[in-house]
C-alpha cells in the first residue's frame, strides 16, 4: 500500500513531537524526584528516551520509515532510498515537530512554552561524543535494515539508551532533537550557543557512517536480493 507523503509527515511530526516530550518530560521528572542526584535522573531520561524510541519506531515505521531524525533522512536521501523532495519535506517536519513537542513538554509542568536553556555542554570531549553517538547510530541503522530489518526498533532504542551512558554528552545524536532541546531550560536543555557545534558534529557522523557503509551496502544487496529469489 501505497502512503501519501502527507500522511508520512504528519507521522514525522507526530512521531518527533513525542520523542520531544519523552526526552524532556522525562528529564523535568527525573530531576525533581531524584533529589539531586544527578546520575537517577539521568537513568531515568535514558531508560523513558530508549523506551519511548521503541514504541515510536514500531508504530511509525510501516508509516513514514520513523525517521524522526534529519540525519537519518539524509542519509537515506544521500543513498538514492528517498527523493531529495521528500527528504527536504521530513526535515522541515521533523523540526516543527521537535518544538512541538518542548512547547507539550514544558507545559504538562507549568513552565514557560519556551524558554532558551542555560545549560552549557561544549568542548572536543562532547563534539568527539555527538560524532560518534551518530556514526554508531546510523551504522545500526543501516547494517540492521540491510540484515535485520525487524530489529530496528529494538536496536536503536538499545543503542540510544546505552550511548546515553557512554559518551560525554549523553547522546543527543539528532539534529531536531539538538534545537528542540534548547528551547527548554531543564535536565536535558543545552545553551543554543553550544547546538551548532553539536549539528556539526552530528552531520560528519552521519556523512562519515554512511560513505564507510556504502560499499557494504552495494556488495551485501546482491547476495540479499538472490536468498530473496531462492526462498521465494
Amino acid at each position: 500500500m501505497k502512503i501519501s507523503l502527507g500522511a508520512r509527515l504528519l507521522a514525522e511530526f507526530l512521531g518527533t513531537a513525542f520523542l520531544l516530550m519523552v526526552i524532556v518530560g522525562s528529564g523535568i521528572m527525573g530531576e525533581r524526584l531524584s533529589g539531586g542526584n544527578t546520575a537517577i535522573a539521568l537513568l531515568a531520561n535514558s531508560l523513558a528516551t530508549g523506551c519511548g524510541l521503541y514504541v515510536l519506531i514500531s508504530a511509525l515505521m510501516p508509516v513514514s520509515g520513523a525517521h524522526l531524525n534529519p540525519v537519518v533522512t539524509l542519509t537515506e536521501a544521500l543513498s538514492g532510498r528517498m527523493p531529495w523532495g521528500d527528504a527536504a519535506s521530513y526535515v522541515a517536519a521533523q523540526f516543527f515537530g521537535a518544538y512541538a513537542g518542548v512547547a507539550a513538554a514544558n507545559i504538562m509542568f507549568e513552565l514557560p512554552t519556551f524558554f532558551l536553556s542555560r545549560r552549557e555542554r561544549s568542548g572536543t570531549g562532547v563534539w568527539f561524543s555527538e560524532f560518534v553517538a551518530t556514526f554508531g547510530l546510523i551504522a545500526v541503522i543501516q547494517l540492521c535494515g540491510l540484515f535485520q530489518p525487524r530489529s530496528i526498533p529494538a536496536a536503536v532504542a538499545a543503542y540510544i539508551t546505552a550511548a546515553y551512558w557512554f559518551t560525554a554528552s549523553t547522546s543527543f545524536a539528532n539534529p531536531a532533537v539538538t534545537l528542540g532541546r534548547s528551547a527548554s531550560n531543564t535536565f536535558a536543555g543545552i545553551r543554543l550557543a553550544d547546538a551548532p557545534g553539536f549539528v556539526a558534529a552530528q552531520l560528519l557522523g552521519a556523512l562519515a557512517a554512511t560513505a564507510l557503509l556504502y560499499r557494504a551496502r552495494r556488495a551485501a544487496t546482491p547476495d540479499a536480493t538472490s536468498a530473496s529469489a531462492r526462498n521465494a
